[in-house]
């Protein structure tokens, strides 16, 4: 059968292109593109270190300055805390001090205002006698006309206004 006799020609054939087409593909990729892949990703490698190291200083840099930063904010916290207990404590000082002279202004108004008082009362009750005396004469005169003498009559007044 001159079909089954060419088979061995046509395989030769086939394998000949085969290992060209591998060898090929083999020197084609393995040798001319791995090793630009391989140095891309080392470059790659290499920068993702570099980044990361350079993320952790900013990372230890950045923490550094928020410690800092939380020192400072707590120094300046006790620092107004103590302006403001200092400023509270003059104030309640200052107010104290306002509230006693206040009182003892109060206390002098009033030790005053009850000396005029008591002498505006002395007054009136010597008036008012003066007038009770004035009237008693004037009057007991007009009802029997007899003069009555003013020292009784103060006498009388006075022991009037004494009972009350």
């Amino acid at each position: 059968m001159p079909q089954l006799s060419q088979i061995g020609e046509i395989y030769a054939s086939q394998l000949f292109w085969l290992a060209i087409v591998f060898a090929l593909i083999y020197f084609g990729i393995g040798k001319a593109m791995v090793p630009k892949i391989e140095r891309t990703i080392d470059d790659r490698t290499a920068r993702i270190s570099g980044d990361i190291a350079a993320a952790e200083a900013a990372r230890a840099t950045a923490q550094a300055s928020e410690t800092e930063y939380q020192t400072g904010l707590d120094s300046a916290r006790s620092q107004a805390f103590k302006a403001v207990t200092d400023a509270k404590a003059k104030a309640t000082a200052a107010s104290e001090t306002k509230i006693k002279a206040g009182d003892a202004d109060i206390g002098d108004r009033i030790s005053a205002a009850t000396t005029r008082i008591d002498g505006a009362r002395q007054q009136a009750m010597a008036e008012i006698e003066t007038s009770t005396i004035d009237a008693v004469q004037d009057i007991v005169a007009k009802l029997s006309g007899v003069a009555v003498d003013r020292a009784s009559i103060e006498k009388q007044v006075k022991a009037e206004l004494a009972h009350g």
